[in-house]
């Protein structure tokens, strides 16, 4: 069977080879063996159980949970004549009945529904009466309440389940610690032995990852996007009110840009998402409340203006970046107005256990975002990955020289010796308090202004104190206590105590120089040379096609796709074949079009053959 899904990886999605774990989770499926599947964003999730459709005889029905993804997806499928149907309450009552009834007469290999459309009794007794091969459910990590997107609807999926015990389950998502994943297979009765688990490393090696201080961020960002013209990309703001305000400067700046957030209404956001789906806006600016649902693959950028909620909401974000496999920039402008915001949100919370949970989120993400060490390293720490190499060379950490670390290690002995005499049940708020002769209500509830460590420092400011003291936990001088925040001495705190041990760190944060063309781990180069002329042409004649049809742009052809056609120059249909993600539906709508655009300007040129 599995050389029958290699022909259709070629034939239909016009791919040579299959990626990482592909071929194991598709045989996996084939065998009827439940499966879950973790794997990141951009790394071929959905042809796991699309390649398996075309071999069942049954249908297979895709569990999804937004209306845009879900219409992407089917577009996709649509233009490889690939014959797929959704049902959710976005068609008209004539559509709705349509699809039904194709359906019914197995007339699609792919049926796309939204959780509380599958749920209706009258869509489970229909689906009773005809053959059903697979049960796929997209974003499984909403299964779960320790996951970042809890939904209660995903939960009654695993009533589903047993409505069709003939049908093979497969899970998949894109962010999911140990816990949640053990939480999806318990819910969804996945095998928890190894055989059903798939779950390929979380790094997306070609997204460079850059943290700086948040200090003139409106300008900091038009800086950045000056270096992306006529290029897809997303800025994520905290507020509302962030987002209506940056999105205006930037506009007034020159900038094609559109706002989306939940205060605007459903019509103006869904134009405003079209818009830069369709490439006729480059940025938006928006609220987490965008991005779930956009299957976009030429984002270059995802700039963070605030804080992220957590690890798995920066994971995803940023996941939505580069997912063509070239070169994307991730920007997260670190403020720490954004940390006591986020903190004041939290303290909020009248649930305790909440608390808790949100704060164990937030200490991770600074121990991420205030590493002074490779930030793959505590961003795959996270979600239970050990990355295997020292350098990564696409973050800001990588590609600083080792000589801007200064000995920190006077610093270090003043706030280690300041936990020590407060007796090591206090956080680091408080400790900056002392450290730096604060006349807090605290400090004198507690009578720390007779200490010696009293006032010792003041030469430096809270900002800088704080960013020191993250990098003494992460350099493991000091544990925190993960519910209440408070700092302990390790063995190796002691050391530096002693001054037996020094100290290297940042004090404050260098400019760091663009990454080079960076290697994948696959050994591939993330950018090719490629004719940009063409590239440019070819980018207009996929625009224009793309609005004749009522489609994306990526949807026709990847801008991975045009890139291998202005570096390859292809002439012939048989040499149009081998360009990366061109099958037999392609070549057939689209072939002769870029054909003879390439062979035009091949010609213009003088370049033979």
């Amino acid at each position: 069977m599995i050389q029958e899904a290699k022909k259709i990886l070629k034939k239909v999605f016009g791919y040579d080879e299959f990626r990482s774990l592909q071929a194991g989770i598709i045989q996996n499926v084939l065998s009827k063996k439940d499966t879950l599947v973790v794997m990141p964003t951009g790394s071929g999730k959905s042809l796991c159980y699309q390649i398996p459709a075309l071999l069942f005889n049954g249908l297979t029905v895709v569990v999804s949970p937004l209306i845009s993804l879900m219409k992407d997806q089917v577009g996709q499928m649509r233009e490889l004549a690939i014959p797929t149907v959704v049902l959710n309450s976005s068609l008209s009552y004539e559509e709705y009945i349509h699809n039904v009834d194709r359906v019914r007469r197995n007339d699609a290999k792919l049926l796309y529904v939204a959780p509380e459309t599958l749920l209706k009794p009258r869509i489970l007794d229909m689906l009773s009466s005809i053959p059903v091969d697979c049960i796929t459910i997209d974003e499984a990590h909403c299964i779960s309440e320790w996951g970042h997107d809890f939904r209660p609807e995903y939960r009654e999926l695993a009533e589903v389940r047993k409505r069709f015990p003939q049908a093979v389950c497969i899970a998949l998502t894109a962010t999911a610690t140990p816990r949640v994943r053990q939480d999806i297979k318990g819910s969804l009765q996945i095998p928890f032995d190894q055989t059903g688990e798939f779950i390929d490393s979380f790094d997306r090696p070609n997204l460079y990852i850059h943290i700086v201080p948040k200090q003139d961020p409106t300008n900091q960002v038009m800086r950045f996007l000056n270096k992306f013209k006529d290029q897809s990309g997303i800025i994520y703001c905290f507020t509302r009110r962030q987002v209506d305000e940056l999105s205006r400067v930037l506009a007034e700046q020159g900038f094609s840009v559109r706002p989306y957030h939940a205060g605007m209404s459903e019509e103006e956001r869904r134009q405003n998402q079209e818009l830069f789906i369709r490439d006729d806006v480059q940025i938006i600016v928006a609220t987490i409340a965008f991005g779930m649902g956009i299957n976009k693959s030429n984002v270059r950028f995802v700039v963070h203006y605030d804080l992220p909620k957590n690890i798995e909401s920066y994971y995803q974000e940023i996941g939505r970046a580069g997912r063509d496999g070239l070169k994307a920039y991730c920007l997260l402008l670190l403020g720490y107005g954004d940390i006591n915001k986020v903190k004041y949100f939290i303290n909020q919370k009248e649930d305790e256990n909440e608390k808790r949970v949100a704060n164990i989120h937030l200490n991770a993400l600074l121990r991420f975002a205030e590493t002074d060490e490779c930030r793959r390293v505590p961003l795959l720490d996270y979600f239970g990955e050990k990355y295997a190499r020292e350098k990564c060379n696409m973050c800001d950490n990588c590609l600083r020289q080792d000589k801007e670390l200064i000995d920190i290690s006077v610093s270090a002995q003043k706030f280690l010796a300041c936990v020590k005499k407060t007796r090591e049940i206090f956080g680091a708020n408080h400790i900056i308090d002392v450290l730096r002769g604060s006349k807090s209500q605290k400090v004198g509830k507690f009578n720390h202004q007779h200490l010696s460590t009293y006032g010792i420092g003041k030469d430096l400011s809270r900002k800088q104190w704080f960013l020191l003291s993250r990098q003494f936990i992460q350099k493991g001088l000091l544990v925190q206590d993960q519910e209440y925040g408070s700092l302990k001495l390790t063995p190796k705190g002691y050391e530096v105590l002693s001054g037996k041990e020094t100290v290297r760190g940042i004090l404050r944060a260098e400019e760091v120089r663009e990454p080079a063309v960076s290697k994948s781990k696959r050994g591939k180069e993330i950018s090719q040379e490629y004719d940009r002329e063409l590239f440019e042409i070819l980018r207009r004649q996929r625009k224009e096609l793309a609005d004749r049809y009522n489609l994306p742009p990526y949807v026709i052809f990847s801008d991975r796709s045009l890139i291998d056609m202005a570096a390859r120059l292809p002439r012939t249909g048989e040499s149009f074949l081998e360009i990366h993600g061109v099958g037999a539906a392609k070549l057939e709508k689209y072939g002769s079009i870029f054909l003879h655009l390439i062979d035009r300007y091949c010609q213009e040129q003088q370049i033979d053959e």
